[in-house]
């Protein structure tokens, strides 16, 4: 395994020991000492996977992770002493991939490292066979990742659009949690149905779902999501209820 690696956090010592675990699996290891220069060395060195500090003077992790991912879409390991469950969802909310603990034990940190570094991208669906859908309203290429909402390009973030991709490529079946999961975060992650939950709600919010007569993302009640053609709005998903009203909002 050959990767870069950016740790973001203000104690020299950590930067050290995570070093010792990591170069001797081929990782070559930087360091940041704050949330600007972390942003700083994001930018100039493109790393294949941040480590990152939630507390750290004046930019706290939280914010640090959202900017990353205006910028990026690299994997993100929170490394951090704050791991309660309100902590833990909201690093997930502003794009975290995984958490680890402090003081954290070298095999656990190297495998949760080599899971996050074997992740497909998110930036684009992968191996999927459609490639794109358009209606008055909505137009979605795969292949260029674009999305245009009224002919006006729409800003997704990666995970928001690798969500809507996977939704788009499933051709109206249900996608359920697991497979969000697996697909566009990559591997489980605590409070599956919850944290998909959000993104579908951020995503719902820029394509204004809804607003235009017709609802693209449906819920499939204790199962997961679907995506509506507007010409199949009332035709049940695969795997869903017979009735299209049934199970689905």
């Amino acid at each position: 395994m050959t990767a870069k690696v950016l740790l973001i956090d203000d104690d020299p010592e950590l930067g050290k020991l995570v070093d010792i675990v990591l170069r001797p699996i081929g990782i070559t290891l930087y360091q940041a000492y704050s949330g600007l220069d972390g942003l700083r060395h994001v930018y100039a060195l493109q790393p294949d996977l941040v480590i990152l500090d939630i507390m750290m003077p004046e930019m706290d992790g939280f914010e640090v992770c959202s900017r990353i991912r205006e910028l990026a879409d690299m994997p993100i390991l929170m490394l951090t002493a704050r791991i309660s469950d309100s902590d833990t969802l909201q690093g997930f909310r502003v794009g975290a991939d995984d958490f680890i603990k402090k003081p954290f034990n070298k095999n656990e940190l190297e495998v949760r490292v080599r899971a996050l570094l074997r992740r497909p991208p998110h930036s684009c669906a992968e191996g999927v066979t459609v490639h794109s859908y358009n209606d008055s309203v909505l137009e979605i290429d795969l292949s260029t990742c674009t999305v245009k909402l009224c002919g006006d390009p729409v800003r997704l973030s990666p995970r928001e659009y690798r969500l809507l991709a996977y939704l788009v490529s499933m051709q109206g079946r249900v996608a359920t949690y697991d497979e969000l999961m697996q697909d566009v975060w990559g591997q489980p992650q605590i409070n599956a149905a919850s944290l998909v939950a959000l993104y579908v709600f951020y995503l719902r919010k820029k394509l204004h779902d809804g607003h235009h007569g017709h609802q693209y993302i449906r819920t499939n009640w204790g199962k997961g999501y679907w995506f509506a053609a507007r010409r199949e709005a009332e035709v049940a998903p695969l795997g869903g209820e017979s009735n299209g009203l049934q199970g689905v909002t």
